[in-house]
Parts: C-alpha cells; sequence; structure tokens
C-alpha cells in the first residue's frame, strides 16, 4: 500500500465509490440544512466551487440546480460518477491542495467532508487558496475534524485503507481566522455512523472578510 496520503485518499474512494453513495444514504445527515443556509446568503447563478464533491451525490445535484456548480474531487472513479450523474455541472479530477484557479472566481465555496482527508500541513495552505478563489465577501461552507488527530490511516474503512487528519474546535478556528474568514456560524455536531460510531464535524458557514 502506498504510504502517500493523496493516493491513499485517491485509491480508496476509487474501490468503494458505490459503497460509500449507499452508506452515506442510511443515517440522517445536517448537510442539506447548512445548504438551505448558505442558499440565503447567495442569488440563484452564483459561481460555486464544490472541492471533494465525490459521486455526484444529493448535495451536489441540489447545488447544480441553482448554481453554476464546479466540482473537483481526487477520485477519478468519483468524477465519473459525478459527470454520469450531474450533467448540468462541470467536474475535475484534481488534489484540492494543488488547485489551480482564477482569483476572485467564485461567490461560494463548498467543502464537506474533505478536509479531513488533508494532511495537517496542508489545512491551512488549502484554506488560504480557498480565500484567494473567492470573491470579497464570498462564502465558505465546509466541515472540519475535531478529533484532534495525527495523520494517520485507517487500514479499513468501509472497505478501503482511508487517510484522516484533524485539528481540534479552537485550532480550526485560528485556522479560518488566519485565512481571512469570519465566523457567521460554527457548531460542532455529532453523527451516529453506521458502522464506525459517534463521530464530531464543525460545520462552518463562513464569510470572506474584505
Amino acid at each position: 500500500m502506498s504510504d502517500d496520503p493523496k493516493r491513499i485518499v485517491a485509491s480508496g474512494y476509487d474501490s468503494i465509490a458505490e459503497r460509500y453513495a449507499e452508506w452515506a444514504a442510511s443515517f440522517e445527515s445536517p448537510q442539506m440544512r447548512w445548504l438551505e443556509r448558505l442558499f440565503a446568503k447567495l442569488e440563484d447563478g452564483s459561481q460555486v466551487l464544490e472541492l471533494g464533491c465525490g459521486g455526484g451525490g444529493p448535495m451536489t445535484l441540489v447545488l447544480a440546480g441553482r448554481h453554476r456548480l464546479l466540482g473537483v474531487d481526487i477520485s477519478p472513479r468519483q468524477i465519473e460518477r459525478a459527470r454520469a450523474r450531474v450533467p448540468g455541472a462541470t467536474f475535475r479530477c484534481a488534489d484540492a491542495t494543488q488547485l489551480e484557479l482564477e482569483p476572485d472566481s467564485f461567490d461560494a465555496v463548498v467543502s464537506l467532508f474533505m478536509l479531513g482527508h488533508v494532511p495537517r500541513a496542508e489545512q491551512a495552505p488549502l484554506l488560504a487558496a480557498i480565500a484567494s478563489w473567492l470573491r470579497p465577501g464570498g462564502w465558505l461552507l465546509a466541515t472540519m475534524g475535531t478529533a484532534g488527530a495525527e495523520d494517520e490511516v485507517e487500514d479499513d474503512w468501509l472497505g478501503a485503507p482511508m487517510f484522516f487528519a484533524s485539528f481540534d474546535e479552537e485550532t480550526n478556528r485560528q485556522l479560518l481566522s488566519d485565512a481571512g474568514f469570519e465566523l457567521v456560524e460554527a457548531r460542532t455536531i455529532p453523527i451516529e455512523e453506521p458502522g464506525h460510531g459517534l463521530t464530531s464535524f464543525m460545520y462552518v458557514l463562513g464569510r470572506l472578510v474584505g
């Protein structure tokens, strides 16, 4: 098995794409309620970037139905599924930490359950890049892990190795502030994940200052 976190995430989601979609649909998640909070801040037809879009699930479908959407995911299989399921959006297979986009080109960035797959050392630079892609006053809707876990690999996560990393809530808030975001709303919410027990995510709705 590769020890490169990016390869672990890409190959992991390639191999479990269908299983992940079934699993994610099997339990309640607050993500759609948070998406509505974002929609209340945006005009229809806004330019939105979804980082870690996966295989074109319900959230991506809703985003593409109301906005001009670019979806990015590191897994070729997930991008293949997304293109088939959401033909009205544009998708790109890429590592978010290596992504090159025009500055000031998006009204909002959505990234749910992706930052927890990014090595700790790369989370702050990624948040700074996200800020650069947003127009002044643009919005970020994201989830961040709260376990304070060092970079680590779980050998069997839904049937494949998977890489995870996270900080604690206080550090997350500092990282967002350092990147230029004002936190309009931030809550840590526990979710009972089938097969994994109780897991907490920090949901963040932030506005780029300036």
